[in-house]
């Protein structure tokens, strides 16, 4: 009888930034990936196959022909595990197409933003092992198949016994998995972080030089105490993710550059190209994931009873923006906008054209 061990095969599903990035991490490190995304980007990595960098310089490379490419989930039912990591709004298109295909027991792990989409999946693929999980740091998507990691960060899962088997493959990719008991207060806070993806969005800058701006900091503030506010009614406990306290960071976040820069140095250590998935989209002409960030923080203080107009106005800019309207805010400016909707809710000011 042989010892040799089948590696893992893995389904991706969603080749985006964090999609193909992932799994061409686990390609790398022996898995057996197969990549379901946009026609545009298979014929990317199939021409040009993936480079994966990092902030850190590590540098990767996959053949193109190492994985297996494929806009329609096919050969689903060989899969051992399936990564969703399409956009929120996708969710269930995308998981409704595994339905009738997919083996009962198959882990089907969530690597996507917001809170609730392993339950949107659970409920289509009811005889799954179902996962939360949380994609801590940011990719950028350049040309020939590059894939560039910008920010610190790792994995983090919903601990579970069925992940036993890919434990070791995640381990040797370098995104050793991070596993919790219970994951939500990790997800709420990744969703305060996220927060900054449409203020970063507006600002049209990098990720590194709008957090360096003071008035861009002091949105995030406002976006985040607000957030902070209604979460706090509704008894949810962000974790720490931050070198400070979820509450103490948004105080920070209002002092000067000066001082921000040396008492928290490690915000801004991110890489120069680093910008956030939403800047990516509207660049793009794409639909963004506003209504699964802002909009549970307007969902969560309707729930509690406390309005959330700053979070609203982000809506409001980042929808707008969608349609092809203003794109693009200095830091004076988009403080304005939120100052105005934090002051007087009721009375939404206009945007500029």
């Amino acid at each position: 009888m042989s010892d040799v061990v089948a590696p893992a095969r893995v389904l991706v599903l969603g080749a985006g930034s964090i999609g193909a990035f992932v799994g061409g991490k686990l390609a790398a490190a022996g898995a057996d990936v197969t990549f379901v995304g946009r026609q545009r980007v298979l014929e990317e990595i199939s021409a040009s196959g993936l480079r994966l960098t990092d902030l850190d310089g590590g540098d990767v490379t996959v053949a193109g022909d190492a994985v297996r490419l494929a806009t329609t989930p096919e050969d689903v039912g060989s899969a051992d595990l399936v990564l969703v990591t399409v956009k929120s709004a996708a969710t269930a298109t995308a998981v409704h197409d595994l339905d009738g295909k997919i083996r009962p027991g198959t882990v089907v792990l969530s690597l996507q933003n917001g809170i609730g989409n392993d339950a949107v999946i659970r409920e289509i693929l009811p005889t799954c092992v179902v996962l939360a999980g949380m994609v801590m740091f940011n990719v950028v998507h350049d040309s020939d198949g590059r894939f560039h990691r910008g920010t610190d960060g790792g994995l983090a899962v919903q601990d579970d016994s069925a992940l036993a088997p890919f434990t070791d493959v995640f381990a040797r990719s370098g995104l050793a998995l991070r596993r919790y008991r219970d994951l939500l207060p990790v997800q709420w806070a990744k969703l305060l972080l996220n927060l900054n993806n449409p203020i970063n969005a507006l600002s049209g800058r990098p990720l590194r030089e709008e957090l360096a701006d003071r008035d861009y900091r002091r949105c995030l503030a406002l976006t985040q105490g607000e957030a902070l506010a209604a979460m706090n009614r509704a008894r949810i406990r962000p974790a720490r993710l931050t070198p400070l306290p979820p509450k103490a960071m948004v105080r920070l976040l209002t002092v000067p550059d000066a001082i921000f820069r040396r008492v928290a140095g490690k915000v801004l250590g991110v890489d120069p190209q680093a910008r956030s998935s939403m800047a990516d989209d509207l660049a793009l002409g794409r639909k963004t994931e506003i209504s699964w960030l802002c909009g549970e923080i307007v969902s969560l203080g309707a729930m509690v009873g406390l309005p959330t107009p700053v979070n609203q106005r982000l809506i409001e800019l980042i929808v707008a923006a969608e349609h092809g309207d203003r794109r693009t805010w200095t830091g004076p400016e988009l403080l304005e906008q939120l100052r105005t909707a934090a002051a007087d809710p009721f009375e939404r000011p206009a945007s500029s054209r």
